[in-house]
């Protein structure tokens, strides 16, 4: 039996430092802070790809690329929107609703819109017709843009990246490429850029566009190479770059560089229906741009060799029915009379397959490959005549203007010729069909409202007026007699690859172009 004082004095400290462990225990679950180590997960980290950058190209590009300012006496003309924005027309933002995205944006955060004054505000100086892009190409102050962008002016102006502007004064245009090139004299050296070698361009390649879209001033957007070759019936020497970069109005004549800072093409067209960026512009390719460029500054003009024949495309029937392995090459409608072509034997029928052993695809490629040779240069064309290839060599003439040309069509009285007058009136000219029925569009200016209405060359014209036509003078007979009843208009039934439509064009004479 345990004696009570001595287990009472012994219980009172056992029972204190079991208490003090008690409130440890109920400190330590009332979470204070206690130093325990803790095992923490690594945060995410993905090793990325190097993905190439556009910064340093565009800072030493930059200085190169301009603002094209035109100014002229001239009324306005108004711009049709036809899909394809040859000099970036569509839609005007003056023409949205009110409550459209695109006009908010302009009238609440200050972007130009650039509306036209009245006429009288601007009598007996220029006023703003155009603006456009541009880029040097030498430091010596010459630069390019687009021939249509300057085609109105009467004064130019050039805004430079660092806001800096210069007059400008044109030295030369060529409308069948859209190119022009302009001068600025300035006591200083500029920075000037260079053009690529074409052949290095590929489907898929990053390009950067620099311009001035919307009169926004320098912008620049990136993208890439969708497709080479392109054909947008446009012109003879259509052999277009189409990227996906975002090009807009006021983009026209601006460059598009590769990642070296070279120029692979000039942008000049947009298919776009709504008037804005869809992903699908066009561009002169670099080797065409780069010859033009280099007469216009030495001559002030271009100067291309002349065949004197008038093609069309040859088709899978055509290709069968004269013996063609496939459908190639160029079909001579006609020999334009005195023309190199005539001179060394071209006959209507013939299909020029190949210039100096390069193959001929289509007609198109014949106008290019000709027009970018020099007047008085020898060259050597395989023919298929009669079921068999032939040579025949021919000295390229000087490509006449169109007066001449107007007083050397075929079957026709000296200065009263039907092409010629066909071109005036509609913006295109005919060939007799090779099956006999109707005529072959040979040629469309893409200025004309045939152009807008879709009348692409290759296409035939059947009738006019629901008449049938075989030549340019029953086109003429059947608008004049449409005129004479007071229409505004004529009926066209047009043969295409997709089928017969009907289009109707205007009885009065095309001033478009």
């Amino acid at each position: 039996m345990l004696d009570s004082s001595v287990g009472q004095g012994k219980l009172k400290p056992m029972l204190k430092a079991s208490a003090a462990a008690g409130l440890a225990a109920v400190l330590f679950s009332a979470t204070l802070p206690v130093a325990i180590p803790q095992a923490l997960a690594d945060p995410v980290e993905v090793e990325a790809p190097a993905v190439p950058g556009f910064g340093d190209v565009v800072a030493a590009v930059s200085p190169a690329v301009v603002s094209v300012v035109v100014e002229s006496d001239a009324e306005p003309v108004a711009q049709q929107d036809n899909g394809f924005g040859f000099g970036f027309g569509g839609r005007g933002f003056d023409n949205l609703p009110d409550d459209h995205p695109l006009k908010r944006f302009f009238r609440d955060f200050g972007a130009p819109e650039q509306p036209t004054p009245p006429p009288q505000a601007h009598k007996g100086r220029p006023r703003p017709v155009a603006q456009g892009s541009g880029f040097f190409v030498s430091g010596d102050g010459y630069l390019v843009t687009n021939n249509h962008v300057v085609k109105e002016g009467d004064a130019f102006s050039v805004l430079m990246d660092d806001g800096t502007e210069y007059d400008a004064k044109l030295v030369g245009t060529d409308p069948r490429t859209d190119l022009a090139v302009l001068k600025v004299d300035a006591d200083r050296e500029f920075t000037y850029v260079k053009f690529a070698d074409d052949e290095r361009v590929r489907v898929g390649d990053w390009v950067v566009a620099v311009g001035n879209p919307f009169g926004l001033g320098g912008t620049v957007t990136a993208g890439i190479v969708s497709a080479l070759g392109r054909d947008i019936s446009s012109g003879p020497y259509d052999d277009y770059i189409q990227i996906d970069a975002a090009v807009n109005h006021g983009n026209s004549g601006g460059p598009d560089f590769n990642l070296n800072g070279e120029v692979v093409g000039i942008n000049t067209a947009i298919f776009s229906p709504s008037g804005g960026n869809v992903g699908i512009a066009f561009a002169i390719p670099a080797h065409l741009a780069q010859d033009v460029v280099n007469d216009l500054i030495q001559d002030g003009s271009v100067e291309r060799g002349w065949l004197g024949v008038r093609i069309q495309p040859v088709t899978e029937d055509i290709a069968e029915s004269i013996g063609l392995a496939k459908p190639e090459g160029a079909m001579i409608s006609e020999p334009t009379s005195d023309s190199p072509g005539a001179k060394a034997g071209l006959k209507q029928g013939d299909v020029i397959t190949a210039v100096n052993g390069d193959v001929i695809k289509d007609a198109r490629s014949l106008s290019r490959t000709i027009g970018m040779m020099e007047p008085g240069q020898d060259v050597e064309l395989s023919v298929w005549r009669d079921g068999k290839s032939q040579t025949i060599n021919v000295k390229l003439g000087e490509f006449p203007n169109d007066d001449q040309l107007a007083a050397a069509t075929p079957g026709m009285p000296q200065g009263a010729p039907a092409e010629s007058a066909l071109m005036k009136r509609l913006g295109i000219e005919v060939a007799p069909a090779d099956d006999g029925a109707g005529v072959t569009v040979t040629a469309v200016d893409p200025d004309s409202d045939a152009a807008v209405k879709g009348l692409a060359e290759g296409q035939k014209i059947l009738s006019v007026n629901n008449q049938t036509v075989a030549s340019a003078d029953d086109i003429i007979k059947q608008v004049d007699d449409a005129a004479g009843k007071g229409r505004s208009q004529a009926l066209f039934q047009v043969e295409t690859d997709n089928g017969s439509m009907f289009t109707a064009l205007p009885t009065e004479p095309d001033d478009q172009g």
